[in-house]
């Protein structure tokens, strides 16, 4: 397979430990339920060397977990339909202040935790601290994705949970294919390693830094697997 970076993005990135490569893995179209399995012999079996790290999204993970949602099955309510007002849009969407991720939160977390969570938001605001809302509320709220066609019109009908039992999910890839992986969330305002293999347990900086400018892409690329290699190895 030719590797190329994404545009806007480049393959290779400096860091205390040393230059990294960052090759993107363009797939099909992976939706709810696929085998991982066979998504990793396609694409991933006969791309890696030894010591090379796969790392894959946090959707992609998701997807093949079966965790979504589908807005035919999801009833908005008043509250998610008012307090979704009140919530900023950022450049890459709507997060909760979309009414139907609203109404997944609702769900997922009670109505009274949301409350706090928009309260204590507003205070952390006004001391210059972000991301209280979505530490407060947890329940994996702040991985909740999709409801939101931009990118594939497909995402527009449903809701991307965030995946299960991570660490667990990765283990077992690296106990049967011999890769050390991850699951990362990243995008172009930061990001977060959900789930990692054990013998990648405690580098989740290094693979932050690595992986800091999103090599994936925001948009429409469809590589949400990034093969990650020493530049000397």
């Amino acid at each position: 397979m030719d590797f190329s970076a994404n545009p806007d993005k480049k393959i290779k990135i400096e860091t205390s430990q040393g230059i990294w490569q960052r090759f993107p893995v363009k797939t099909h179209f992976v939706r709810p339920g696929e085998d991982i399995d066979k998504i990793i012999e396609r694409y991933i079996i006969g791309n890696i060397k030894d010591k090379d790290i796969v790392s894959f999204s946090q959707k992609i993970v998701s997807l093949v977990q079966n965790k979504v949602i589908y807005k035919k099955d999801l009833k908005v309510g008043f509250w998610a339909k008012f307090l979704s007002k009140f919530v900023k849009k950022t450049p890459y969407g709507f997060s909760v202040g979309n009414p139907l991720k609203m109404q997944v939160a609702i769900s997922k977390a009670g109505l009274p935790r949301i409350f706090l969570a928009g309260f204590l938001s507003i205070l952390g605001k006004m001391i210059g601290k972000r991301g209280v809302f979505y530490k407060v509320v947890g329940n994996q709220v702040n991985e909740l994705d999709g409801f939101y066609g931009e990118a594939f019109k497909e995402y527009a009908e449903m809701g991307i949970l965030g995946p299960e039992n991570c660490d667990q999910w990765c283990d077992r890839l690296k106990d049967k294919y011999r890769f050390a992986n991850i699951i990362a969330d990243v995008n172009d305002l930061g990001g977060n390693i959900l789930g990692r293999s054990n013998d990648l347990k405690g580098q989740d900086k290094l693979m932050l830094a690595i992986l800091k400018d999103n090599p994936a892409g925001q948009g429409e690329q469809q590589t949400p697997i990034i093969i990650l290699r020493k530049a000397n190895d």
